[in-house]
Order: C-alpha cells, then structure tokens, then sequence
C-alpha cells in the first residue's frame, strides 16, 4: 500500500466502489487496521457484486478540492468483526443508528 493511498483513507468518511460489471457506488466506509470497512444491507447502503473474495477498485476523493485522488485494486472479505471493530463501525456513522446484514473487510495489496 502507498502512503497517498493510506493517507487518503484514513481521511476519507465515503469512497466509490466499484465492481466488475457495476456502476462505482459512493458508500460510506471506515479505514481501521490497515484495512477499509464496508457495511452493506439492512439499513446500509447495497453495493451491487460486493461479495466474499470479489475483486473490486476504490477510488478515494481529495477531501480539500474532492477531485480525483486514487484508484486502488481491494479484495473483499466477508467477515465477523471482533467487538472493537463493531463499536468503531457503529461509532462512525454519527446520523443514523446502523444495522447491517454483512461487513466486507476490503484489503490492499502491498
């Protein structure tokens, strides 16, 4: 992972994500050990072809001029997060109680 991308998410509160055969969905995610979160479904966002192992691109905004910043391969790993992890995602959506039905842990290469 490059500083510019590791940086980037730890300011960014929403990326796109996009998926093959999808349309880039701006959703709202959380970066915590060395990874960026994902909650989808219930009263979270849908990102269309989010599964187990998929291969998908984020792209991270510039939070002083919200141009385009980064591009960055992910793979994305359905997951249990440990009770921390859950505090922190829940923590993070500060205008709505959330309840998901899946949390994706999107991983970076090195």
């Amino acid at each position: 992972m490059t500083r510019v991308l590791d940086a980037a998410l730890r300011k960014a509160a929403a990326v796109w994500i996009t998926s093959p055969g999808h349309e880039p969905r701006l959703v709202h995610a959380h970066w915590r050990d060395d990874a960026l979160w994902v909650i989808t479904g219930g009263s979270e966002q849908e990102v269309p072809g989010l599964t187990d192992q998929a291969q998908v691109t984020v792209t991270v905004r510039s939070p002083s001029t919200h141009s385009h910043l980064i591009d960055a391969p992910a793979t994305a790993h359905l997951t249990e997060p440990d009770e921390e992890t859950t505090q922190a995602l829940k923590t993070a959506r500060l205008n709505t109680k959330p309840e998901w039905e899946a949390v994706y842990r999107l991983e970076f290469s090195a």
